[in-house]
């Protein structure tokens, strides 16, 4: 009956789609309203925090599917429709009680006007923590609603403002945009998106990856992916920043939707204004969105992929080799239950968040850790950690070297 009740939800006929949100005749909405109107609906208390696998879930994702409508997208999804759907499977989903519950991205595009068979993605995911529990950084607090509303809400609101501007300027390549879900439960709709894929990857020049683009402080953005192509420093380089101060991090992996699509070797770049301490807790409201910054990095966006709009796709190569080792995410590997900070650039890697019941909770180890062995084996970096972390099984006992402050300690986890 779950299945049923949300596949039906999904694709109830869109009903005077077309002038929803429109403003009245002669009012012109600015870009601030424009991005508020939507992170305000997304974020709001009705719909419960966008828990993938939930009603409140589809039901924004026929708010994004009207919006891609409105904005005159062609259906990119199943059936002629702009869904994909799918199922929800693995330890996170289970873990929230939504395994085998369906699911579904929101897909439409805008076919180029010289090269309608090749490709730029650009990309968002809209599912968010719904009232906490495992994926909430509120530990031992009572459920409560988590807006999400930079964790992605931003990122959404910022995909239909790149839908409208390119609609109304049409590209040589063709656009598509794509709303996943199950992002919060380990990418599980960017990979199902990937796994499906009709056209040639060799078709794909890149995908641009929005997520948490709502609270730029002082400018700071930085840009993950940029030496997963031939041509990101060049054209980065070539792309107004201004009041941006960015940094570039070339890695491809990461624990948001752009990693599905480097492990598939497609070049990618990530948009983020960082971490704040409303990630993944209720309070990351909509009030606390810096709108002006939101403008600052959609420009940039927009300039990053009208730049590569221009270029020959026999340009455009992917580089591998700035993560030979794979995904630091893949939930087939042994969990140590962190959250690790990708802007640290160390020898090791920084744990942002512990969660708690799991292994390095367990094992007591405290944000902010930086690890450094595994085993008395080195760790360089998260993606040799990552490596070194698929070599364990369920049940073993596996000792780290973390340095916390001014010291250096040993913590022993149990798989």
């Amino acid at each position: 009956m779950k299945f049923r009740i949300l596949y039906l939800i999904v694709f109830i006929p869109l009903i005077a789609i077309y002038n929803l949100g429109c403003q009245p005749a002669g009012q012109e909405i600015t870009s601030e309203e424009f991005l508020q109107e939507h992170i305000e609906w997304l974020s709001h208390s009705d719909r419960e925090g966008r828990l993938a696998g939930t009603i409140q879930e589809a039901d924004a994702a026929n708010y994004i599917a009207d919006r891609f409508l409105q904005y005159g997208l062609e259906p990119a999804g199943d059936r002629g429709t702009y869904f994909q759907q799918f199922t929800l499977s693995g330890p996170m989903a289970q873990v929230m009680e939504k395994e085998n519950y369906l699911s579904r991205n929101v897909a439409g595009l805008i076919e180029g006007r010289e090269h309608p068979g090749r490709y730029i993605i650009i990309g968002a995911h809209y599912d968010g923590q719904g009232k906490g529990g495992a994926i909430s950084m509120e530990h031992n607090s009572a459920p409560a609603i988590h807006p999400s509303a930079d964790d992605n809400a931003s990122g959404i609101a910022g995909l239909l403002y790149q839908a409208r501007h390119f609609y109304d300027n049409p590209p040589n390549h063709t656009i598509l945009l794509v709303a996943f879900s199950g992002e919060e439960m380990g990418l599980l709709g960017s990979r199902y998106f990937v796994s499906e894929m009709e056209m040639p990857r060799d078709s794909v020049m890149a995908m641009i990856n929005m997520d948490m683009i709502g609270r730029l402080d002082e400018g700071e953005l930085t840009i993950f992916g940029t030496g997963t192509a031939n041509i990101w420093d060049n054209l980065l380089e070539s792309v107004p920043g201004e009041n941006l101060t960015i940094t570039k991090t070339p890695g491809g992996m990461g624990s948001s939707d752009h990693a599905s699509f480097y492990e598939a070797g497609i070049p990618v770049l990530h948009y983020f204004s960082g971490i704040h301490d409303d990630y993944h807790r209720s309070t990351d409201t909509s009030e606390k969105i810096n709108y002006i910054g939101m403008q600052w990095i959609l420009g940039h966006i927009k300039n990053t992929v009208e730049t590569l709009d221009e270029m020959d796709i026999a340009e455009v190569e992917f580089l591998g080799s700035t993560d030979p080792r794979g995904s630091a995410m893949r939930g087939d590997r042994m969990r140590l239950g962190v959250i690790p900070d990708y802007s640290y650039s160390g020898n090791g890697f920084r744990i942002e968040s512990v969660l708690q019941g799991q292994p390095a909770d367990q094992a007591g180890f405290k944000n902010g850790d930086v690890v450094l062995e595994m085993n008395g084996e080195p760790i360089q970096d998260l993606l040799d950690y990552a490596q070194k972390l698929g070599a364990f099984n369920e049940g073993d006992e596996v000792t780290f070297k973390v340095q916390r402050g001014d010291d250096e300690i040993e913590l022993n986890v149990v798989f």
